[in-house]
């Protein structure tokens, strides 16, 4: 069965593979998760009482005022044969579930698990004591856990014997942010979260559906401070800030900029060199060449929620390092523009040009430069608004339990109806042309 294997994955770079150029898409401000209170409910006196107040809570749509932050995406292994671990992982699971099948919505009503969030939907069970209170993890410390996962079909969708990441930082999902948060050290849970804290309404291609409900079995290993920066190596440095990088790239293809903001930031802090120790020429080169790409994706998504001074700010430190850098003279010429600043603008879009003549995102940009000197009107592609990939999931009904099965009928049906009416328009476009012929 392939395993997903929390760790930093093959992202696309957004600025090498496409987007770089692609500066149409509108900004969508989700706000945090972080706000959310981590409480723990006593068992209700009324069993009768519990179950339909949490009922009422499972119906509700989940807000769009949310951000959920992401796990990055796993690398996929093969592997046949279930190990040891994991056999032991789904007899605790078949134990746990009481003999009902892979169904969660029964854990949900429970009242022998503690809610971690107000909402009820992520909740804990502890299979194992921790060391007390004072073990557990504070935010900004490092942890590190031994983790699986499952569907509610039963399929294993995460497994890490030793992930560990910084609290507080963004690398994980909130079900784990928050879960570990209220574990002691040594401690041992199963966590159960519903898709608001999971991977949301895009869910995670190619083994985590839209909407999907987990539940992981999570041991929490250490609990030690940060590692200080001034401490790492240069190669411990680049290896972090490419996770950070990486990270950022992940949370920009799912249209998060402010946590790709977020993390371009940190990987630019983590790549900025101790001055006490010198380089060597070739770490100093390896260093500048992360920075450049991690000061152009920063750009990028600065663009994107319409900071504009920061896009010149980012984009100028870029050409300090290097002067030809077409993405970086691309975007300030892009911000010059929209400011009225022509001629500088012009100057800057024709020094673009010069390195990467045939790029199309360059023409373009030019071409509606000109129209602007002229004051001739703006040329739009389309009068449809391009709304953000999140949206492009959203249905009537947003249940937070509903089955994945279903709503692939559903997507079925409206893709049958969509290609029945395409039909139609065709014939209707070829007689309309015999009818002119």
């Amino acid at each position: 069965m392939p395993q997903g294997i929390l760790q930093p994955g093959k992202i696309p770079d957004p600025i090498e593979h496409g987007t770089l150029w692609d500066t149409s898409i509108e900004v969508q401000d989700n706000g945090n998760l972080g706000k959310i209170p981590t409480v723990f409910v006593e068992e209700a006196d009324s069993q009768q009482d519990e179950y339909r107040e949490t009922e009422r809570l499972l119906q509700r749509t989940p807000s769009f005022g949310k951000t959920v932050k992401f796990i990055l995406p796993p690398i996929t292994i093969e592997d046949n044969a279930p190990q040891e671990e994991e056999m032991q992982f789904f007899q605790a699971v078949e134990d746990v579930l009481g003999g009902r099948g892979y169904s969660f919505k029964h854990i949900f009503h429970s009242n022998h698990w503690i809610d971690i969030t107000d909402d009820k939907l992520l909740r804990k069970k502890i299979l194992r004591p921790g060391r007390g209170e004072d073990s557990r993890p504070l935010p900004g410390q490092q942890v590190t856990v031994y983790l699986m996962g499952i569907l509610e079909d039963g399929n294993l969708v995460e497994k890490d014997p030793k992930l560990s990441f910084v609290l507080d930082e963004g690398d994980v999902i909130q079900a784990l942010e928050l879960g570990v948060r209220s574990m002691q050290l040594g401690e041992v849970a199963f966590l159960l979260t519903n898709g608001l804290y999971a991977f949301g309404l895009l869910g995670r291609d190619p083994d985590i559906p839209s909407d999907a409900s987990l539940l992981y079995k999570v041991t929490l290993l250490e609990v030690r401070d940060k590692p200080s920066l001034v401490a790492l190596t240069t190669a411990d440095r680049i290896t972090l800030g490419n996770q950070k990088r990486e990270c950022g790239n992940f949370h920009f293809e799912r249209e998060e900029f402010r946590s790709a903001m977020h993390s371009y930031s940190q990987a630019l802090t983590i790549l900025t060199p101790n001055t006490a120790d010198p380089l060597s020429s070739e770490e100093e080169e390896e260093i500048r060449e992360h920075r450049i790409k991690c000061l152009n994706n920063l750009a990028a998504t600065q663009l994107k929620l319409h900071h504009y001074d920061d896009v010149i700010n980012s984009c100028n430190a870029v050409l300090e390092m290097d002067t030809d850098n077409a993405k970086a003279l691309y975007r300030k010429g892009k911000v010059l523009s929209e400011r009225g600043e022509y001629e500088e603008a012009m100057s800057i879009l024709k020094q673009a040009l010069r390195v990467e003549p045939t790029t199309k995102a360059i023409h373009a940009e030019l071409s509606k430069l000109v129209r602007r000197q002229k004051g001739q009107p703006e040329v739009t592609k389309s009068l449809v608004r391009t709304k953000p990939k999140a949206h492009l999931k959203l249905r009537d009904d947003l249940n937070p339990l509903i089955l994945h099965s279903a709503k692939q009928r559903v997507t079925n049906k409206v893709l049958l109806i969509g290609a029945v009416v395409a039909a139609l328009l065709s014939l209707l476009a070829t007689f309309i042309l015999v009818q002119d012929t």
